[in-house]
């Protein structure tokens, strides 16, 4: 047997094909191959290898009878190893075809082999054959991110993220918009999430921030007069991550001068439609429904509703009225609501179901203060309250069962709170229930639009309002007045595209004039000084003949993760950070040199132990 022994040299022409291209044509093709050794099996006398690159198998033969020498080098391969080989393409043996490759019908037999580098036993199997990479600890997996993505479903995440990059470029480009790149390195502007900060080795004591978003870049670009400007831009923020969120994420950035909400929707609708066609081959219906945020919330208890499945909200507050129930009473008469939905064809479940779902979910994982509800058993007997009808009369519970539709063999759910919360909390036990019980149709992409969203959130810690989007949100036209008489009732201009339940994007039309502005910073607690300090440029850029202008940001990570069928950001982001915002294969973040940090006129002091 013949040691193989790397060489320094690939002595072998260019590879002539991928390992995903032969098929039955090339029969009696000289070819060239190289790729890592996915499998290995010998036979005795025969040994078989399955080739891998990022294309594709083939099953390569090595064979004494062909050539001892690649023979005997196939003897010491071992899986990932690199090789190059060169043979003749045939046909397999009728018995030996692998209808589940594409290059299932051929083989190459090889007649020369070179060994370009071996591997170490591997911390996980890679194999196109065993995705057992998957069930592997996640951290493992990042630490040797190089070989988690020798999988072929973690590189086809990466190459329908590359296509769905052209696609948006093909559509922006046909739209007439100019691709801009925006700074990197910007002025802090804290007003959500915490800015990462760059210090300034130039200017002792200053720092640069990371954008969360091009923001105001992209509005100064339309005082230019760019007319139409869009981007694929990193963004950064120092925030608690989870499933959907990133430290740096990417985003699709678009502004338009002269913009309404109707040109918006068109154009992202056009976009969405774009990607959907060119890369998932799925036809999207436009346009998109739309609700108002509050509809929204009281239809679907989110402002990000999953529409692929029933189970409406309904207010049946009015049927307990006067009901004598004292939990029903005492809510009412602090202006709260009692919510309901229809669970169709569950009228039969007993009592440990209805318990479990009760105390594990609702209280526990909802946080609502309990579960009532009434069960319409399949066999038309009487209805069946979880509360005696000595503390809720029977007509009130028919009046709630007839108010929202409920039939024979029906469950009705029940949730009684405060306003917004109660709807929100509805709205956590549908999306339970349309999983649990299977509701939710996998195969549908549906999109909206959320419109109409309030201006302003108040916050009752800090005792003051902030933005829902951002300040430069423009307050809608009919509600200028309760930007000084109610504020918390001014509606704005904005609007978020929401995909099977997840936010993809949002924007607004922009306030455009001086004046506005200020109004919103003054309801925002931000006085003349420190609107100037930290947004003066654009109120001076105000004064020299702002357009209208409006736009919108899409989370191209969300939108590939959805199109992917991903349960995490992570698994479409080549290199991704975890939960704790580390990268683990570099050990990012890290110390640095206490001359960088000198350079930097920077100190690291230790916490003190509390």
């Amino acid at each position: 047997m013949t040691q193989a022994s790397i060489s320094p040299v690939d002595t072998h022409p260019a590879r002539t094909h991928t390992c995903g291209a032969l098929r039955d044509e090339f029969v009696g093709s000289d070819v060239v191959l190289k790729g890592w050794v996915d499998t290995r099996r010998d036979l005795g006398g025969v040994i078989f290898i399955d080739l891998r690159d990022r294309y594709g198998l083939t099953q390569i033969v090595f064979s004494p009878q062909d050539d001892l020498e690649s023979y005997q080098v196939a003897e010491s391969l071992r899986n990932e190893y690199v090789i190059s080989v060169r043979g003749t393409v045939s046909n397999r043996s009728a018995e030996t075809i692998n209808d589940r490759m594409p290059t299932g019908r051929v083989e190459v037999r090889v007649s020369s082999v070179v060994l370009l580098n071996e591997s170490e036993p591997l911390p996980f199997q890679v194999s196109s054959h065993e995705q057992k990479a998957v069930a592997t600890n996640e951290d493992l997996r990042l630490r040797y991110r190089y070989l988690d993505l020798r999988r072929p479903d973690a590189q086809d995440k990466l190459i329908l993220r590359h296509k769905m990059y052209q696609a948006t470029r093909r559509y922006f480009d046909s739209q007439s918009f100019v691709e801009v790149e925006t700074p990197v390195l910007m002025k802090s502007t804290p007003e959500g999430a915490r800015d990462y900060l760059v210090p300034s080795r130039v200017h002792p004591g200053k720092f640069y921030a990371l954008p969360q978003s091009p923001q105001t870049y992209k509005q100064i670009l339309m005082i230019a007069g760019l007319d139409r400007y869009f981007q694929i831009v990193k963004c950064f923020r120092d925030e608690d991550l989870r499933a959907d969120r990133q430290p740096e994420f990417t985003q699709i950035d678009v502004e338009m001068s002269f913009a309404t909400e109707d040109l918006i929707y068109e154009l992202t609708e056009g976009l969405l439609k774009a990607i959907w066609s060119d890369v998932m081959d799925v036809d999207v219906p436009v346009p998109f429904p739309r609700l108002t945020y509050q509809d929204a919330l009281e239809t679907y208890g989110s402002d990000k509703p999953d529409t692929r499945f029933g189970l409406k909200i309904h207010n049946v507050s009015h049927a307990f009225a006067d009901s004598g129930f004292r939990v029903f009473d005492n809510i009412l008469e602090s202006d709260g609501r009692i919510v309901a939905i229809v669970v169709p064809g569950e009228g039969d479940r007993g009592r440990g179901w209805m318990d479990k779902l009760d105390k594990e979910i609702v209280r526990k994982t909802i946080g609502a203060g309990g579960l009532i509800y009434f069960k319409l058993p399949s066999d038309g007997s009487e209805t069946y309250s979880s509360v005696k009808s000595e503390v809720l009369p029977s007509q009130f519970v028919d009046a709630a069962v007839s108010a929202v539709g409920a039939e024979s063999g029906d469950l009705v759910l029940v949730l009684a709170g405060t306003n917004p919360t109660v709807y929100e909390q509805m709205g956590a036990l549908r999306l339970h229930l349309g999983r649990d019980l299977g509701l939710i149709d996998e195969a549908a992409w549906n999109f909206l639009w959320v419109t109409e969203f309030p201006l302003l959130e108040w916050d009752e810690e800090a005792s003051r309002f902030f933005a829902m989007h951002h300040p430069f949100t423009s307050p809608h036209p009919d509600d200028l007045e309760l930007m000084h008489s109610d504020a918390a009732k001014t509606r704005a201009r904005a609007y978020d595209v929401v995909l099977n339940g997840t936010e993809i994007g949002g924007g607004s039309i922009r306030i455009n004039t001086a004046d506005v502005q200020r109004q919103m910073f003054n309801l925002l607690d931000i006085d003349e000084v420190e609107a100037q300090a930290r947004f003066g440029f654009l109120l001076d850029a105000f004064k020299y003949g702002a357009p209208p202008h409006g736009g919108i940001a899409m989370g191209f990570d969300r939108i590939v993760m959805l199109a992917a069928g991903a349960k995490s950001l992570r698994e479409v982001i080549a290199f991704p950070k975890t939960q704790r915002a580390q990268e683990l294969m570099v050990n990012s973040p890290d110390i640095v040199d206490e001359n960088q940090l000198k350079d930097l006129h920077i100190r690291v002091v230790e916490e003190e132990k509390k």
